[in-house]
């Protein structure tokens, strides 16, 4: 009998992280899914839990202990994924750098670049003591070019970019694989929480074209993390056709 590989994805309620998640319990993975609506959590396991095990545990990223005392509650086989997928992230506001709000950066930096750090943290030992392990981090275009009025989610994109390829260089010696995926515009929760809840506002971003998916941000994460050993992605931009760049789209509506 051929084992399970387990997973352990943060942001998994919505968006990348749930088509993600539907997709690997299809394709021979346990999961450990992560989030802060436990409804969400709770309808999604139940809905995936024909097709493989899960475990959901509710927490906030932001929140070192509660992260450490959620993984540790689980039980030793659950401890140490075969695959970390730090999915987690939001954007807050869309401001020039003066117009700024201070809430909105530190949202963005306490999820975007501390969330990422405290689940790595808690994972990262346990992949270097058995010397195996593939960490998947969602970063952005945002992280290879900066826009106007990005400037702070653009920054904290751009630290996901460096500690993606810090931790490769570190975790080197241990046969851990890390990967970034750096996705362009992609239609999920992502411009609604970014505009508070303005959907006037957030679906004018995909007005005219045809975004990415979540669907289609999970299928090249299954690609990633079912390579042979001697493979690793490391790190990929992938913009929908009509996107030619950060500030460049094609809108024919």
């Amino acid at each position: 009998m051929i084992k399970r590989r387990k997973a352990l994805i943060t942001g998994a309620t919505a968006g990348i992280g749930e088509a993600t998640a539907r997709l690997l319990a299809k394709n021979g993975f346990d999961l450990v899914l992560t989030g802060r609506r436990n409804d969400r959590l709770q309808q999604i396991k139940e809905e995936l839990s024909a097709d493989t095990s899960i475990e959901i545990l509710q927490f906030d990223v932001r929140d070192q202990k509660a992260v450490n005392e959620a993984i540790d509650s689980l039980s030793e086989e659950w401890k140490i994924p075969d695959v970390l997928i730090n999915n987690a992230g939001n954007a807050h506001g869309l401001d020039v750098f003066h117009e700024g709000d201070v809430d909105d950066w530190e949202a963005m930096i306490d999820i975007n670049v501390k969330g990422l750090l405290y689940v790595s943290k808690k994972i990262t030992p346990g992949m270097v003591e058995r010397k195996s392990g593939h960490i998947i981090n969602i970063g952005s275009i945002a992280g290879k070019e900066v826009y106007p009025k990005g400037n702070v989610y653009c920054a904290s994109k751009y630290a996901v970019d460096a500690l993606s390829e810090g931790m490769r260089i570190d975790l080197n010696p241990y046969g851990i694989k890390v990967t970034q995926i750096c996705p362009g515009l992609v239609n999920t929760e992502f411009s609604k929480v970014r505009f508070k809840g303005d959907m006037d506002k957030a679906d004018n971003v995909y007005k005219g074209m045809v975004p990415l998916y979540g669907e289609d941000i999970a299928e090249i994460i299954l690609f990633c993390v079912t390579r042979p050993a001697n493979v690793n992605i490391s790190d990929m931009v992938v913009l929908p056709t009509a996107q030619a760049s950060a500030t460049i789209v094609n809108r024919e509506g």
